[in-house]
Parts: structure tokens; sequence; C-alpha cells
């Protein structure tokens, strides 16, 4: 007889079930024989004591959840951030392929963050958090290449003019530049085509980790009836 390394108690919320082969196919949660009814979960037949089990362990979805998907998706995103400008500033290269990092950054934040739940309005947040991760980027990398560029150039007759533009006009500035970045890099069509291609794939990333757990439970069903002999 196999030992049971569960101590009689199954853990629904990890069980892995394999499809059913034929009626008499034990319980894929308990491993019990199914005697009466049976419910379907996904691809398995389960009895009706551990249906009941893991439709209560199966994360549900909350404004609690939610909160917390976004607060962990931020987190991921200020992290995507800081690798693609330290990365930037470190190498001198802005390679777009960070934004696939970013994206499965922050995808995985969102889904710690919301015990596994997912759905439209996840992945609508990862999205956003993914492009503003991106994008904003640009901003730090820019100011350092154009302190570099000033230092070069002291003395230059645009200095002048560039300090009269206060802190709030040039935050406002930096912000619009940052936002519309992956685009603007369309001016190199052939530059600005890769890198939009690269940041909609790491989007992507972000997009499916945020779907969510799928799991299909049907049932009661009414156990096979012998065939007549």
């Amino acid at each position: 007889m196999d030992e049971d390394t569960s101590k009689g108690t199954p853990q629904f919320a990890t069980a892995e079930f394999a499809p059913p082969d034929s009626a008499s196919k034990p319980c894929a949660a308990c491993r019990n024989a199914i005697t009466g009814s049976y419910y379907q979960i996904d691809a398995s037949k389960v009895c009706p004591e551990c249906a009941k089990k893991i439709q209560q362990q199966l994360p549900k979805d909350s404004h609690a959840a939610f909160v917390r998907a976004v607060i962990y998706g931020i987190g991921g995103a200020l992290a995507g951030f800081a690798l693609y400008v330290a990365f930037a500033l470190i190498t001198g290269l802005v390679i777009g392929w960070v934004s696939l990092a970013v994206g499965f950054i922050v995808g995985k934040a969102m889904s710690r963050g919301s015990g596994g739940v997912g759905g439209r309005r996840y992945q609508m947040a990862a999205v956003l958090l993914t492009y503003l991760a991106v994008s904003m980027s640009a901003v730090p990398i820019a100011v350092h290449q154009w302190g570099q560029q000033h230092q070069a150039q002291a003395g230059d007759a645009a200095a002048p003019h560039a300090a009269r533009m206060n802190l709030a006009e040039a935050i406002g500035v930096l912000a619009l530049l940052g936002v519309a970045s992956p685009f603007l890099e369309l001016k190199d069509p052939v530059h600005g085509i890769i890198g939009l291609v690269i940041l909609f794939v790491g989007i992507r990333f972000a997009w499916r980790f945020t779907a969510g757990r799928t799991v299909t439970v049907s049932g009661p069903h009414a156990p096979p009836t012998p065939a007549a002999v």
C-alpha cells in the first residue's frame, strides 16, 4: 500500500490534476473512490467534498486584491524604471530589449500582489504601468545627456534662455516628452518601429501575467449508468 504523505489532508490549492481515463477513476484531489455524483475541475474528476474545498481556496477578486496588485505593480514599475535607466547610464546604450524585463517585472509583481487574481482591470493597470516605466525612463537619460552636452558647451548663448524656464515648466515639458518618447523615436523610422514592437512585446508579458488563473468548475454530474448486459 502506498504511504499517504499528506497525513490525510490534501493540498487543494497546489494539487495537480490528471485527466480521468475511465468512470472508475478516483478523485483527482484526495484519491478516494467516487461512488456517487462528481464535479469536473478543468479536465479532472473530483468528489463533491473536494470540489467544495477547491472552490473555497480559489483566489477571489476584490477591491483589496486590486489595490494590493496596483501597489505591487507600482513597485515593479519603479524597479523596471531604475533597471532601464541604470543600464542606459552605465553602458551608454539605450536598448529597447530592457522593455521585456520591465513588462515581466510589472506583470509578476501584480500577480503576486493579488494572490493570483487577474482580469481586465488588472491587465489595463499592468499595461499603463509598463508603458510609463519604459517611456519615462527617457527623462533621466535625456537629462543626463543634456548635462554632458551643456558642460561641453559652457557659455553657449542658449544657456541663459534655458535658465529662464522655471522648475514647474521644466518638469511638465519633461513629463510630456517622456510619455511621448516611444513615438518620438519614430523620427528614425527603423529604430523607432523596432523599439515600439519590443515595447509591445513587453506589454504583452505584463498583460498575460495579470490575466489570472482560469479554473473551470462544473457539476454535480450524475455517475455513469452501468451498461446493460
